[in-house]
């Protein structure tokens, strides 16, 4: 089968389309012919190895998964022996982050908990445009921030993957959703719902006087301490992404803040996790969220879709068609 392969740390053009071995279902997995897969920051990590902490996870010297790509959508080809929920010929989508990665293939074995039946009306694109994006939003708001109907809730970086399903999630809970993005992307926040939009070009939401229950900080660079300016006294501030310096600010000072005032701020960790991707399915079957694709490209083309994404101003996801 043809597949995109990274043997070393380092820029997009160290991956390299090849033929490998298909892969045979073990007893507890499920093959699964692959048709769409999607980017996220994960695979940057994987591909560069950094930051440098990730390489514990990922292969100190060079990556311990040679196939990237975490998120897909394909159709069912064979199970194991042991498979309980799935069976040939049915549409899924999944995460694989948790499963030895491997999206960027026509093929891939995975076990059966990392994937979900696809919402039928969905094409294959635009599930595998979902998983990891919309499962983080869904952790860092629901379990993470514990987000209320009728709370203040704003989302820095709200134009990316993570951040168009964050802005649509948040409002599914009933919360008034606050959405920061570049001029260009103020039209696409208002179109999937976002009922105030801030242009970072223009004003900094930190320097206002408005103050938020939820602050999901997706992308940016602001102090700790400036987010902590814009949470109301019990309010709750999550990272999930952001530069470096703002995520070692926000497990020091803001693990202190938490302990010593009664604000919540910490980042999160996503993991792959089945019952939230079903979560998410019954989600867009109710037509609540919708995935926003910026670009596809072929598998033939994936250097370029890295390097287009590791730019960092997609709208919505970049999607890879198998």
């Amino acid at each position: 089968m043809k597949a995109v392969v990274c043997n070393k740390y380092g820029s997009p053009d160290v991956l390299n389309l090849t033929d490998v071995e298909k892969p045979i279902p073990k007893d507890n997995q499920v093959l699964v012919k692959i048709h769409a897969s999607s980017l996220n920051y994960g695979n940057l990590v994987l591909l560069k190895g950094e930051p440098f902490l990730a390489r514990f996870a990922f292969g100190l010297l060079k990556p311990k998964y040679s196939i990237p790509g975490g998120d897909i959508a394909g159709r069912i080809e064979a199970v194991g022996k042991d498979v309980k929920q799935f069976q040939p010929g049915q549409e899924v989508f999944g995460d694989l982050s948790l499963s030895g990665w491997g999206g960027f293939a026509e093929y891939v074995s995975v076990p059966e908990n990392a994937l979900a039946l696809k919402p039928e009306k969905m094409t294959f694109e635009e599930a595998a445009a979902v998983p990891m994006a919309s499962v983080t939003a869904l952790q860092g708001l629901r379990d993470k921030g514990k987000i209320q109907s009728g709370q203040k809730v704003l989302i820095n970086g709200a134009s990316g993957g993570v951040g168009t399903f964050a802005v649509q999630i948040a409002k599914s809970f009933g919360a008034e959703v606050t959405g920061v993005c570049s001029t260009r992307n103020l039209e696409i926040l208002r179109s999937i719902g976002a009922d105030h939009v801030i242009d970072y070009t223009k004003e900094n939401f930190t320097e206002k006087d408005q103050k938020y229950d939820l602050i999901l900080a997706v992308n940016g660079n602001h102090s700790i301490t400036a987010y902590k300016q814009s949470l109301n006294a019990k309010g709750t501030f999550i990272h999930v992404g952001g530069s470096g310096t703002q995520l070692f600010q926000t497990m020091t000072l803001g693990t202190w803040f938490t302990f010593t005032g009664s604000q919540k701020m910490s980042s999160l960790l996503q993991r792959q996790n089945q019952k939230d991707l079903i979560y998410m399915k019954e989600l867009l079957e109710a037509e609540k969220v919708k995935p926003v694709i910026d670009k596809t490209f072929k598998m033939s083309e994936v250097i370029e879709a890295f390097k287009y994404f590791e730019q960092g101003h997609a709208q919505g996801k970049v999607v890879i068609t198998v």
